[in-house]
């Protein structure tokens, strides 16, 4: 059985390369005085002293918890290969959350490594193969762009990783000889990396696509598994939301410069994501820099439109730290330092939606309530506004939901090392499940009157306005890790103009 990208040359040009993507491309002259020489005159591979991440033991307990859903069935959780963004150039690399979750190994991960769970009398013996370092008289080192040093850098040595890791740590070389005995019974996620999947479809019976095969439920079973996070992963969160709050001061001082260039929310994405950059891997997801009318787009992430006096601008973003937890913040800022009057009463009903969804917070509570608490000030004040065709009653009995129309989206999702985290748990583990302390969640209410909306008056046409804060639940309560972020209105006001004079 091949390896899984073992001899991927994506962008590897030799003099007898006829890959499509590249034979009309300059070559690599491969002579033998040129190997001879090029693989000659190395300084020897620096001396490392790994030591274990801070994360390793929570690794090594999820590993178990694993272990324990899954007696006797290999398991197969691989980091994935990066991913093709256009002919032969690929996205940032970045390994799937599972991998990472299992394994502790973040933003340095080396694409195309595969934790591997060996069933044994205690469980699972586990396994990262992963690939070394190439020794510079190797043709990889230099003429391979897709995994070549000389292209994408020094990879870590197995040893390294094996300490970083606190796990068995292999050559991933060595991986086609063990797979060929692990994939007939395997559980993999499936997502992580196609090939590896197709590879495991044909060595198995039964249907794939089953809500209830072993693939199936190892993702639903992890998924489970982070809804409750550890005092390590929390403290990630907030490492990731106080480096978010520094994007958003770095945005607010960019908006001078966005008010006076026509792609002026361009500018406002280009602030956050340096912050991102700087303090972290990237941004956690796709930033939405939505100024005016385009604040009603609820994931506007074109991100091309100006930045007018006047108007209101809705930034929903986050900071991914290299250990992969994201935060995920939503603040709409009056781009002058002033709201209008009705953006004001506008803003001032989202933020009473907030702090009502926030006061639903603790444990035992259901966390549908948290949303329903939110969605009932939200009815409450398009009601009062006259903007419902019917008695508030009829709007929030379930067979009417007409407020609906101005917040069409939920309240909360989980958040963690994904934005949306833990997506595959089943229904009743998520929206019915009752909360727990470790949860981390975000509410985020809004309000929305697109631009062509008749049912609204014309001067509240093109406002939107969200407010979303990063949550986690103790034994007491809920605590707004976002809470330093300012939120009410006369805070936010505050932060805007304060920062906007400090320029001057």
């Amino acid at each position: 059985m091949a390896l899984p990208h073992a001899t991927c040359q994506t962008g590897f040009v030799t003099e007898q390369d006829d890959t499509p993507s590249t034979k009309n491309r300059s070559t690599t002259p491969i002579s033998e005085a040129f190997r001879d020489f090029v693989s000659t005159g190395w300084a020897p591979a620096p001396l490392t002293v790994a030591t274990a991440l801070a994360q390793a033991p929570n690794a090594t307990a999820r590993r178990a918890a694993l272990s324990a859903e899954f007696a006797a069935v290999p398991l197969v959780i691989p980091a994935g290969e990066a991913k093709q963004r256009s002919n032969d150039t690929e996205y940032p690399y970045r390994p799937h959350t599972a991998f990472t979750y299992l394994t502790g190994w973040g933003a340095t991960t080396v694409p195309g490594s595969i934790l591997v769970g060996v069933p044994s009398d205690e469980g699972h013996h586990w396994i990262v193969f992963t690939r070394p370092p190439a020794p510079r008289t190797s043709d990889e080192f230099y003429a391979n762009s897709a995994i070549g040093e000389f292209w994408t850098g020094r990879r870590p040595g197995l040893d390294d990783v094996a300490a970083w890791l606190a796990i068995e740590t292999r050559d991933i070389e060595s991986w086609p000889v063990t797979s060929r005995a692990l994939l007939a019974s395997a559980a993999i996620i499936r997502e992580a990396d196609p090939a590896l999947t197709a590879q495991a479809d044909g060595a198995r019976t039964g249907d794939p696509s089953d809500p209830e095969s072993p693939d199936a439920l190892l993702a639903r079973v992890v998924s489970e598994m982070r809804l409750v996070k550890d005092e390590w992963e929390i403290d990630q969160m907030r490492l990731a939301v106080e480096a978010t709050h520094r994007g958003f001061e770095d945005i607010i001082r960019a908006l001078p410069e966005a008010t006076a260039h026509p792609r002026g929310e361009r500018l406002i994405e280009g602030a956050f994501h340096t912050r991102a950059r700087l303090e972290g891997n990237d941004t956690g997801y796709g930033t939405i820099a939505a100024s005016g009318p385009h604040a009603c787009i609820l994931h506007w992430v074109t991100n091309d439109g100006p930045v007018i006096p006047g108007d209101l601008v809705l930034v929903d973003a986050g900071v991914e730290l290299d250990t992969l937890y994201t935060a995920d913040i939503t603040r709409t800022l009056p781009i002058t330092g002033t709201f209008s009057e009705i953006q004001a009463r506008v803003y001032r009903a989202v933020l009473e939606a907030a702090d009502a969804a926030f006061d639903v917070v603790k444990p035992g509570a259901l966390f549908r309530d948290v949303h329903e608490a939110a969605m009932s000030v939200i009815a409450q004040h398009v009601s009062d506004w006259g903007f419902l065709p019917v008695p508030l009653e009829a709007s929030l009995a379930k067979e009417g939901q007409h407020h609906r129309r101005y917040m069409i989206h939920g309240t909360s999702h989980h958040l963690g090392l994904d934005v949306h985290d833990c997506a595959q748990a089943r229904r009743e583990m998520y929206m019915d499940k009752e909360l727990e302390p470790g949860m981390v969640f975000t509410i985020e209410p809004g309000l929305y009157f697109q631009p062509d909306d008749h049912t609204v008056p014309s001067e509240w046409r093109g406002i939107g306005v969200r407010i979303e804060d990063n949550i986690v639940v103790t034994a007491t309560g809920g605590v707004n890790l976002s809470a330093g972020i300012p939120r009410t209105l006369t805070e936010v006001e505050n932060w805007v103009t304060s920062t906007l004079a400090s320029l001057h």
